[in-house]
């Protein structure tokens, strides 16, 4: 169970990175918006639900 947690962190750490690295150079990017906005609404989607479900997994982890 616990390396399926640290699975699960691993995983938003790269996703929390990638966003992070993503997001303003898609806003600072002329005209780019417009075609990434789908994309970035699905990674923070993702995030958001990978922090729920980590959540949950670290609720039955001793």
């Amino acid at each position: 169970m616990n390396i399926a947690l640290q699975l699960l962190v691993l995983t938003i750490v790269v996703i929390s990175t990638l966003l992070t690295v993503a997001i303003p150079v898609i806003l600072a990017s002329p005209g780019q918006w417009e075609q990434s906005k789908n994309l970035v609404f699905t990674g923070a989607g993702l995030w958001a639900g990978l922090i729920i479900f980590t959540g949950v997994i670290n609720s039955f982890a001793t």
